[in-house]
């Protein structure tokens, strides 16, 4: 499959769209203390990136120069998107009192509500112009509630087992056309569960994936005091299931790749030896989801999501064995993109030297060989 070599999209409100020749290999985001890179989103327009490090929204410009910072968050920020429409960065946002809210609440030294609650975070990009910027005290973000990901979090499924579906949140988000629509339809926001791992169950073996329409968004978007979650927030317009087999918390990032016509799912391994486990799925966007029995679920019926072909290699499921994504992928729409390499820098001497986080960002390309599909742009 060829590849051009130009942007093919040009974001709503920006500028004409850049030559990839021009855009750079390598982007470095910083090294950051609020835990390690989640996601990332990419503003082609204004030539901006923008990186989630837990409970830090970090802001650069293309060559790696910060622009600001968002801090004040004491729930887990996870995979980020950047909404052209709006000019705004949206995002899974958790407050939960488990195993990753025990390590947020060690890390920040604040204590979080008594409530579990999960919301897509909203942020004013424009706003964020300087390092130091409070999430709350500069009203820089507001927060969306998601009721559909309490219930399954705090319900039992079918088997009696705590965690509906094993949800454990949320984690991937990303804007693209609904699954069976024309591709030039509207873009919605796209929410995929977190999913605990555990190899005893067998109703984790499928990914969540709720459809918004984000432009409702406006009447429910409040900002949020930590301390005390609002409740104001839609039901989901549908809810999707893909089968996977078992990952690792679910999906980590999500993202529509206007190219492929297709969403590219970022996961950590998934470790029951009878699945194949890859680091990444390929959903097939453009066929409709049939509703049938959802595998491991005692007999649920769902919409189901299918597989891309390019997932098979001889009729033998493949996956895509392209190892980064997890904690940040961009699609440009036209066989590039950019995939977050995290890692960990130290910074300082001695007693005081501390391990940080990084992100390095680097541009790659589809090639369509399997079992990658994918590789580093070098020339």
């Amino acid at each position: 499959m060829a590849t051009e070599n130009r942007c093919a999209c040009s974001p709503a409100g920006g500028a004409d769209p850049f030559e990839m020749k021009d855009f750079p290999r390598v982007i470095e985001g910083g090294a950051w203390d609020g835990g390690h890179v989640q996601g990332i989103a990419l503003d082609t327009a204004h030539r901006y990136v923008y990186y989630s490090f837990t409970t830090v929204l970090v802001k650069t410009d293309i060559s790696g120069r910060l622009i600001g910072t968002v801090s004040g968050l004491t729930g887990h920020l996870g995979c980020i998107s950047f909404n052209d429409e709006d000019g705004k960065v949206y995002g899974s946002i958790e407050y939960k009192h488990d195993a990753i809210g025990q390590g947020i609440m060690a890390r920040t030294g604040k204590k979080l509500a008594d409530e579990d609650a999960f919301y897509i975070a909203i942020f004013d990009a424009d706003r964020i112009d300087r390092p130091g910027l409070d999430a709350e005290r500069d009203g820089i973000m507001k927060a969306v509630y998601l009721p559909d990901v309490c219930d399954d979090f705090s319900s039992e499924g079918l088997d009696g087992r705590p965690h509906r579906y094993a949800c454990s949140g949320i984690d991937g988000t990303g804007f693209g056309p609904d699954f069976g629509a024309p591709q030039d339809s509207p873009r919605m926001l796209h929410v995929a569960y977190g999913i605990y791992g555990d190899n005893g169950r067998t109703d984790n073996d499928c990914q969540v994936i709720l459809r918004f329409d984000q432009r409702k968004f406006a009447e429910y978007a409040k900002p949020l005091t930590q301390a005390e979650p609002h409740h104001s927030g839609p039901r989901c317009d549908r809810k999707y299931f893909f089968h996977t087999g078992n990952t690792n918390w679910g999906v980590q990032n999500l993202e529509y790749d206007a190219f492929l016509d297709a969403w590219l799912v970022a996961v950590y391994r998934g470790k029951k030896p009878q699945f194949k486990n890859p680091p990444m799925f390929i959903i097939g966007r453009a066929s409709a989801p049939a509703e049938r029995e959802i595998p491991g679920l005692c007999g649920e019926r769902g919409l189901m999501l299918p597989m891309s072909d390019l997932c098979y290699d001889g009729g033998e499921f493949t996956g895509c064995e392209f190892p980064e994504g997890s904690t940040g992928m961009y699609s440009f729409g036209n066989g590039y993109y950019c995939f977050s390499y995290p890692g960990r820098k130290t910074v300082g001497e001695g007693g005081e030297a501390k391990r940080l986080f990084t992100s390095t960002v680097k541009l790659c390309r589809f090639t369509g060989k399997k079992p990658l599909l994918f590789e580093e742009v070098s020339d």
